[in-house]
């Protein structure tokens, strides 16, 4: 019997008591769902960045690019449209022009790509510079007395190039550096993510099994485990133990479901107690009259008898009054034996014995009276008989006392049938006598006698003929039809190989 000490459990585990069913699955849907939040967040963290990283990346790249274009524009724009006003190329103001507007795209392009206040001031003073230098250029082609040999000498001189170029550059420097560092505080960013990751993601995967683990505890002590033990326990009461107490643990709806099956558990003993009282004193009630019955009327002709043997002279007479006082009181013997035969529980000591032997060894008991009213006993199938497991002790008085019945209402000089139906799955032993047949219905467990014309008789031969079958798993019945007599069928069951193999 599995016992489970209530007082076990921990003070944690006493709260779940207080909570509902709806609490306990509330809390683990929202353990679910933290558990998928933490896995959206690992996922969705990792995606920004490398996704925020990539497009910063690209960004600072895609910056940097477009002002070595705007540089390397500025210069091509510088020595080839000087070549062409050199050499009075009527086309170097339109080859300056759109020099100018591929130099004023880029910068746009910088002033959109620019996400900071600084940004946009290095790109500001970088494009300004520009303009300086624009402004300078424009003056020279624009005025013609600048076009002579030695204005074009000039401005071919390197040097020249060089100091109209040193702010530009300057910005040009800034610009870089600003965006340089950028990009190295990026890299560190993403060296720092490489770093960390590999500690974070297992840390974020350990919270997520304490996660499971906590879930499953709470849900294991408050509900499955309580469940368990009302099934255990369900058990043991459906086994007839109804002191069984269930532990009242868990949530609500299963404590108390737990201490509604100990009350009712508590109340059905009560009302099988009250039923096995009762039953005992209807047993009571219905046994008393048997036992007076059969005890008043022997005890009166005791009485009688030995009221008159005061005044019996003859010899004779006082040894039959004698003989008949011997013969009640052996009856009363008979009766009590037979009475206690019957109340005591049977428990059949088994084993295989052929139908015949047991029709035999009881038979043989009854010789004496057969011969004594010339009844011809007339055996049918004898060697047909098959092997049955039975208490041979116990059947053989069963037998006995149905065979007695059938002596004893057979008529002198008559039939009495016995015969073995050995069929298929069954053995019927038969006993048919001539009689005037059973002025009554035997009903299995009926204590009360029914009509006898045997001076002897308990009235406890049927009974105890029932109880014994119904102990061996076998049927008894009777068939009367009045004026031909009484026919008692016992039906036993063969033997298995199974039964065959325990019986060994």
């Amino acid at each position: 019997m599995v016992h489970i000490n209530q007082f076990e459990y921990t003070d944690s585990m006493a709260s779940l008591r207080k909570r509902s069913l709806s609490h306990l699955l509330l809390v683990h849907e929202v353990a679910f769902l933290f558990l998928v939040a933490i896995t959206g967040l690992l996922s969705g963290l990792s995606a920004y960045f490398w996704q925020k990283t990539s497009v910063e990346s690209i960004r600072i790249n895609n910056s940097i690019y477009l002002s070595e274009q705007i540089r390397g524009e500025l210069y091509r724009q510088l020595q080839e449209v000087t070549r062409a006003r050199l050499f009075q190329d009527a086309d170097a103001m339109e080859v300056y022009y759109e020099y100018s507007k591929r130099i004023g795209r880029h910068f746009n392009q910088l002033r959109r790509t620019s996400v900071t206040r600084q940004e946009d001031e290095v790109v500001q003073a970088l494009q300004q510079s520009y303009r300086e230098i624009q402004k300078d250029m424009y003056s020279i082609f624009e005025d013609p007395r600048k076009a002579d040999d030695a204005v074009r000498l000039e401005i071919l001189d390197l040097r020249n190039a060089e100091q109209m170029f040193n702010e530009f550059e300057e910005r040009y420097l800034e610009f870089k550096a600003l965006y340089g560092e950028q990009h190295r505080a990026l890299e560190r960013t993403i060296e720092l993510w490489t770093k960390y990751a590999p500690i974070l993601i297992p840390v974020l995967f350990l919270a997520a099994v304490v996660i499971v683990i906590y879930t499953s505890r709470i849900i294991r002590n408050g509900f499955v485990s309580p469940v368990a033990a009302i099934m255990r326990g369900a058990g043991e009461i459906s086994r007839g133990e109804l002191t069984h107490k269930i532990p009242e643990q868990g949530v609500n709806e299963v404590s108390e479901l737990a201490s509604s099956i100990n009350r009712m558990a508590s109340e059905l003993k009560v009302s099988r107690d009250a039923l096995i009282e009762h039953e005992k004193q209807t047993a009571l009630g219905g046994l008393i009259p048997v036992v007076a019955h059969n005890i008043r009327n022997p005890l009166a002709s005791i009485r009688a008898t030995a009221q008159v043997l005061e005044d019996v002279d003859n010899e004779v007479e006082l040894r039959e009054s004698k003989k008949a006082i011997v013969d009640t009181i052996d009856r009363l013997g008979r009766w009590v034996s037979a009475l206690v035969s019957y109340l005591h529980p049977l428990k059949p000591n088994l084993r295989n014995v052929h139908a015949a032997e047991l029709m035999d060894a009881a038979l043989a008991l009854l010789q004496a009276k057969i011969d004594e009213k010339a009844i011809t006993v007339k055996r049918e199938n004898w060697d047909s008989s098959a092997e049955l497991e039975v208490d041979p002790d116990l059947m053989e008085q069963a037998i006995y006392g149905l065979l007695a019945n059938a002596v004893d209402a057979s008529p002198n000089k008559s039939d009495l049938l016995a015969s073995i139906d050995n069929r298929e799955e069954a053995v019927i032993i038969s006993i048919r006598d001539y009689g005037p047949g059973l002025p009554f219905e035997p009903k299995p467990g009926n204590l009360e006698p029914g009509p006898s014309t045997k001076r002897f008789g308990t009235g406890l031969g049927i009974p105890i003929a029932y109880k014994i079958c119904q102990g061996h798993g076998w049927s008894l019945s009777f068939e009367t039809t009045g004026g031909v007599g009484t026919l008692v069928k016992i039906t036993a069951p063969k033997i298995t190989g199974e039964s065959r193999d325990d019986a060994e």
